[in-house]
């Protein structure tokens, strides 16, 4: 079969104006209570794109850690490819795709790092393999072999105890914080529903129907 022949009419729900909150994070906060529902695997994952300051674009799979009012939460190396491009440009996109309900979540917003704080209690509530690979290895960075990356892990698992682990200075959590969100509902005949929310000067969220 031809890459262009593959093709999958979506016809298992709608989104119409009547049927959504005048507010996005509540009505992610809808669909995302259906995703856990529906037991997608891992519907937390989505890619985060970010931007250098001389206007190169990157993405990747993230996790989801939090959301609420204020924005949505995820953790990583500040010293990453991506720490350094939010560091100088903060501008990012969060884009959630669960297939199975047909639905796709863009967030474009605003990173900011979240408290050291709320780093270090996420910190502390991770797995200790997981506190002890982020001491280890320095994100993004070239290095020379898998050998040496578990050379260092267990060098530092002997040494270290569980008690002893604390968050590295280098590594926390950011929040987006939302300007722009668009809910798309696959519907038939490429006829999709896009609904979109934009932050007003005032506060007020503005709705509007975007063409498929």
């Amino acid at each position: 079969m031809a890459i262009a022949d593959i093709r999958k009419d979506y016809s298992s729900r709608s989104l119409s104006e009547p049927d959504i909150t005048p507010d996005p994070i509540l009505q992610f906060e809808k669909w995302w209570n259906e995703a856990i529902e529906s037991e997608i695997d891992e519907p937390n994952a989505m890619t985060l794109a970010t931007a250098s300051s001389d206007g190169f674009p990157s993405a990747r799979i993230v996790l989801l850690k939090g959301f609420d009012k204020k924005g949505f939460v995820f953790f990583t190396n500040y010293k990453s490819y991506k720490g350094t491009q939010l560091d100088e440009n903060p501008k990012a996109c969060l884009v959630f795709f669960w297939k199975e309900l047909e639905r796709q979540v863009r967030i474009t917003g605003i990173a900011q790092k979240v408290s050291n704080e709320v780093s270090d209690a996420y910190f502390k509530s991770r797995p200790i393999d997981s506190q002890l690979g982020a001491l280890i290895s320095p994100q993004s960075q070239v290095i020379e072999s898998r050998e040496w990356l578990e050379k260092k892990y267990d060098k530092l698992s002997v040494e270290t105890k569980e008690a002893d682990v604390h968050r590295p200075e280098y590594w926390g959590g950011y929040i987006v914080k939302p300007v722009i969100m668009e809910f798309w509902q696959g519907r038939k005949s490429r006829l999709h529903d896009r609904i979109q929310y934009t932050l007003e000067e005032n506060g007020k969220w503005k709705i509007e129907r975007l063409a498929p």
